[in-house]
């Protein structure tokens, strides 16, 4: 199994986690590491890793309760065996980030600042991601690129409101990845979708999104406006004013959503005039404005409204 694995400059990571009796088990303590959030723990952890990958037998990776102090690091195969890392619990950012909030606190960072991600999964299949918590990342949060199968569930993923590029779950190039049983509270996108760091795609030559499904999700204080396809995106008016969208979007179903809007305007399809939405469907929507009527509006949209339509359909 080819898998790299990259964890961000001088985070502090909590792993709690069982062995599995049928597999082989290396712990990080017996390599070196100490669990006093002090001690640079990576070459410990590299050990650990390099034996367990030389495994030809299934193999544990074993971190004892306590915070460990790791740098920037790959985790690189193909290792002979499968290799289990179950219940990291929480990586926390360097002090790095409390700077970085201070100057969005003082409206000073306007521009996204250079820095890492928590984790990055590369080229990995069948992958589990179970019990993680990630606190104040630089940047994205997880990130799971050229990968297969991969599961992420009951994740809690936490940055602060303001904190630019600060995604929860950045996919990308990767097939047959669910996330379920999270909670992901940060500044930019929750989950996002697409060759770069937003789930906007502009280039003509990147490749597309398709087969996404969101079911039973809850928002809260996230959106202007809680359905929004906006193909004119283009943040500052900085390299693409007045640009027409080339990205196709058909076949976009939202169906059951009810809740409140921070806006009048509650539904909003800006679709682009050279490439316009089509097939887009509406289904028993609920959305209102401080308890009164939301309005919607529709530019370069074809679709279907079906059911109950609150704010009234301009499809």
């Amino acid at each position: 199994m080819a898998a790299k694995l990259i964890i961000s400059s001088m985070v502090f990571l909590i792993f709690i986690f069982f062995i599995r009796s049928s597999t082989a088990a290396f712990n990080v303590i017996t390599y070196g590491a100490k669990p006093d959030g002090k001690t640079d723990a990576t070459p410990s952890f590299l050990r650990a890793w390099k034996a367990a990958c030389s495994s030809v037998k299934a193999s544990t990776i074993y971190v004892p309760k306590g915070r460990y102090l790791i740098k920037e690091v790959e985790f690189r195969g193909p290792c002979k065996s499968r290799i289990t890392l179950i219940g990291f619990r929480s990586s926390v950012a360097p002090l790095m980030l409390k700077a970085l909030a201070s100057g969005l606190a003082e409206n000073l960072a306007k521009v996204a600042p250079v820095g890492a991600r928590s984790i990055t999964f590369n080229w990995a299949n069948n992958v589990v991601i179970s019990g993680l918590t990630s606190i104040n990342s630089q940047l994205s949060h997880l990130v799971i690129n050229s990968c297969n199968n991969v599961m992420v569930r009951n994740v809690k993923l936490i940055a602060p409101d303001q904190s630019p590029n600060t995604d929860g779950i950045h996919v990308q190039s990767s097939t047959g990845v669910t996330i379920n049983g999270g909670t992901l509270q940060t500044g930019d996108d929750c989950i996002s979708i697409g060759p770069a760091l937003a789930v906007s795609v502009r280039n003509l030559n990147e490749d597309g999104v398709q087969n996404v499904t969101l079911t039973n999700a809850v928002f809260t204080g996230t959106l202007e406006n809680p359905i929004i396809i906006d193909q004119n995106y283009c943040p500052n008016n900085q390299g693409c004013p007045r640009q027409t969208s080339g990205v196709k979007i058909n076949q976009v179903t939202y169906r059951n959503i009810q809740g409140t809007s921070a806006t009048a305007e509650a539904v909003t399809f800006d679709c682009s005039p050279s490439n316009p939405c089509k097939g887009i469907r509406m289904h028993n929507i609920k959305l209102t404005y401080l308890n009164k009527a939301a309005t919607s509006s529709c530019k370069y949209i074809d679709g279907t409204s079906t059911g109950v339509q609150n704010p009234q359909s301009c499809l």
